[in-house]
């Protein structure tokens, strides 16, 4: 073959490349330009509008789902002040029926305390059992229990049981003139009325 065909086979396989190169280019180029339409448009699709009708339809129900989170928050803030109190009231009130149990020990203790004698061991009993009577009464004390004043105070229905009538012309109308049995509360609750006389 001669120098002069081999020039020319040489220049036609050097042309051939150049115009694959070319193409690839334009390719590429068609390729990314395509990608950037494409990505404009997402970007169009992200910030179309929402219709107005949609758009008040979600906020009715974010005000919905608001409205439901705020009340459940009040239901729950009630229920643990409830439980609170509750528990406070437990609190107080937890010596009440021990208190309401012991009641008839201390009648009994007051009545013998009444008793009246002369004999030397009688006296010495009376004694013990003043002593024992003012330790428990003490103790009962220390724990919430308040003895009802009734003698000589006005009636009242909420601590006192009227069981008789008196006619004494030195206490006025309505005033108590006796008490039959002691009244007991428990702080601001009453665990047994005074059985009382009052006074027409």
């Amino acid at each position: 073959m001669t120098e002069e065909k081999q020039n020319e086979q040489f220049d036609e396989t050097n042309d051939q490349a150049q115009s694959v190169a070319t193409e690839d280019v334009e390719t590429n180029e068609t390729e990314s330009v395509d990608n950037t339409e494409n990505v404009e448009e997402v970007e169009e699709e992200k910030l179309v509008e929402i219709p107005e009708a949609e758009l008040e339809e979600l906020k009715q129900k974010v005000n919905i789902e608001e409205e439901k989170y705020l009340r459940l928050y009040a239901e729950f803030e009630n229920y643990k002040r409830r439980m609170k109190q509750e528990s406070s009231i437990m609190k107080d009130y937890q010596a009440q029926r021990v208190l309401t149990d012991v009641l008839p020990a201390l009648d009994n203790m007051d009545r013998a305390l009444q008793q009246e004698g002369e004999s030397d061991d009688f006296l010495t009993f009376k004694k013990g059992v003043n002593m024992v009577y003012n330790d428990l009464l003490r103790s009962l004390k220390d724990n919430g229990l308040e003895e009802i004043e009734s003698y000589n105070q006005e009636f009242d229905p909420n601590v006192h049981q009227a069981v008789m009538q008196d006619s004494n012309p030195d206490f006025e109308s309505g005033v108590v003139t006796e008490e039959l049995q002691r009244g007991y509360k428990l702080k601001d609750r009453v665990l047994r009325p005074a059985m009382v006389k009052v006074n027409e």
